[in-house]
């Protein structure tokens, strides 16, 4: 941990100050020890330059198992693609000189594929993750002297009220149990006039259709490993099928949603195995999490307005995108 991270660090159950206690002579870059409040009364472990705020297991379980597992498949310096940063300039609408030595707050990392984009445009940036995904996340990006990496609950963010101009969170608030409490969690980190970004899956009546609903009453109850295995194995006769099916004339895109497998054939220009990877990293990324609650854009629009935020967009940039000003 950078220990200039120490003065946005604020203990997630009383909101004091943090003291950083290390029997390391490294004033600047700290790889273990101790963050205590200021009363003494809390204390949390700094392992591995990562501040650790949360329980070692926890409803994010399958993601930090599925990010260690793909840790780089989706950062787009592995790829050579620009997929993640395609998608995060079109989420957000920010311009990266905007960015440049701003602190900017990623509130579900994973391995770091938008953390990597905002850091390449020279933010500051603090990659939060609930989960061990934090641990790829930190090993795919620590050449960066811009990063920060915490292990922290969406619900008890442990940081200074208005301290980042730039906030933003993509692919993960739907999967949390509470998803308008977990929304309503980002505004108050936002610095007055800052911006906030943050996507959903979009609800919808073509949803009911779609087979991962219908097989993830099964699938997350499954033991994590169990089902890794099984998909790992089914992908390479599901993949090739749906990808038949794709080129059918005039019913091939329906066709092909009858096969419970991400394909991205025909979107992405990846390679065969990248697109097994993909593949695999998404469909288990549709059946494992223990929650997957889609929004409408009403709704969305809706909890921004309660949140005070100015200049509200709801828009489809890929999923139901709502951005907005503090």
């Amino acid at each position: 941990m950078k220990t200039e991270l120490l003065e946005l660090l604020r203990c997630p159950k009383t909101g004091q100050r943090l003291i950083l206690k290390t029997d390391e002579n490294n004033s600047y870059d700290v790889q273990s020890g101790w963050l205590v409040s200021e009363d003494g009364l809390n204390r949390y472990p700094l392992q591995n330059a990562i501040p650790r705020f949360v329980p070692e297991s926890n409803y994010a379980d399958n993601f930090g198992m599925q990010w260690n597992h793909f840790s780089k498949t989706q950062l787009d310096s592995h790829s050579g693609l620009p997929i993640s940063s395609n998608r995060f300039w079109l989420a957000t609408n920010w311009l990266p000189n905007d960015m440049k030595d701003h602190w900017v707050l990623d509130v579900g990392c994973g391995a770091g594929r938008f953390a990597e984009v905002a850091l390449k445009a020279g933010a500051k940036v603090v990659a939060l993750d609930y989960s061990g995904a934090v641990d790829a996340c930190y090993a795919n990006l620590k050449q960066y002297t811009n990063l920060h990496v915490v292990q922290a609950d969406i619900y008890a963010l442990p940081f200074v009220q208005g301290a980042f101009p730039f906030v933003y969170s993509l692919g993960v608030l739907q999967h949390t149990p509470d998803v308008a409490q977990a929304f309503a969690a980002l505004p108050p980190m936002v610095k007055e006039r800052g911006l906030l970004c943050v996507d959903y899956y979009l609800k919808e009546w073509k949803s009911i259709f779609h087979l991962k609903y219908w097989l993830r009453p099964i699938t997350k109850r499954m033991d994590k490993t169990t089902l890794f295995s099984l998909l790992k194995n089914s992908i390479t006769i599901l993949l090739p099928l749906s990808r038949i099916l794709g080129v059918i004339p005039l019913l091939g895109r329906v066709f092909k949603r009858c096969v419970p497998v991400a394909n991205y054939y025909g979107t992405f220009l990846l390679t065969d195995q990248q697109h097994y990877e993909w593949s695999l990293l998404d469909t288990f990324d549709w059946l494992s999490p223990q929650y997957d609650q889609p929004q409408t854009e009403k709704t969305v629009h809706r909890w921004a307005l309660e949140a005070g935020m100015q200049e509200i967009q709801v828009l489809k940039a890929g999923h139901l995108v709502c951005r907005g000003k503090k």
